[in-house]
């Protein structure tokens, strides 16, 4: 009996530690953004151009109880329509959170305040919202549960700012998908930590123009990558390089 209990918990462990999925939970989902999805472009984690970025139209803004403060971006989850057979259409999709759906406390937690704390609530793209439930339905619940973000290619790093103001975004993170920790090396200097500024922008204030550049990239399940000289060292603003991956 004993040995059950300890193999259960090791497994349990491997689980969580490699983020395969876990159990379902409930919240409701509504969507935005238009049919074809051009309203989601942007928002609160900075990816830009959803569709050059390989996110697509399975998109979704995260209400305050799921965004945690930006550091789930990128971050991957399967929804599926449940206890609404009127409106709810049979399926499971798996979306990736690029937005945040902020909190309208001018309305009622039960009647348009839909992403007010504590509520968790997903905000899909209309083309997102289709696949699981009838457009007329407005809100359905849902049953969600975090899955490993399958990526094609390696993770790319965005350079933007200025000399002594590198602003260097994350995109297409497979696996966990959301980006916890994050170093920078110039071919000149040793690594230094970078700061989040929002979304999954880091940001380092040192001067690293003109060196060849890698990135130490750690996901909120404990798992690390490092990209050595992805970035050659003639690289300008507003360049896209790719590195390792998840």
């Amino acid at each position: 009996m004993g040995f059950l209990f300890l193999f259960s918990m090791i497994l349990l462990a491997f689980r969580t530690t490699h983020g395969l999925k876990g159990g379902w939970q409930k919240a409701h989902a509504t969507f935005y953004g238009g049919e074809d999805a051009s309203g989601t472009m942007g928002g609160a984690c900075g990816y830009g151009n959803l569709y050059s970025d390989g996110y697509g139209t399975n998109t979704a803004a995260l209400s305050t109880a799921l965004f945690n403060n930006g550091l789930s971006c990128g971050s991957c989850f399967q929804l599926r329509c449940i206890d609404d057979p009127k409106w709810c259409i049979h399926g499971v999709i798996t979306i990736t959170a690029t937005n945040y759906c902020p909190p309208n406390y001018a309305l009622a937690n039960d009647n348009g305040g839909w992403c007010n704390p504590p509520l968790r609530h997903f905000d899909l793209s209309q083309p997102a919202f289709l696949k699981i439930a009838q457009y007329r339905a407005g809100i359905v619940p849902v049953a969600y549960r975090r899955v490993p973000c399958i990526k094609k290619g390696g993770m790319r790093f965005t350079i933007n700012g200025h000399s002594y103001f590198n602003l260097v975004l994350i995109t297409n993170v497979g696996g966990a998908g959301d980006i916890h920790g994050v170093s920078i090396k110039g071919s000149k200097t040793g690594w230094q930590t970078m700061t989040r500024n929002w979304g999954q922008n880091w940001q380092s204030n040192s001067y690293l123009d003109g060196q060849s550049l890698s990135f130490r990239v750690t996901a909120s399940n404990g798992r690390v990558v490092t990209s050595y000289h992805v970035v050659p060292s003639g690289w300008k603003f507003g360049q896209t390089f790719q590195g390792g991956q998840f």
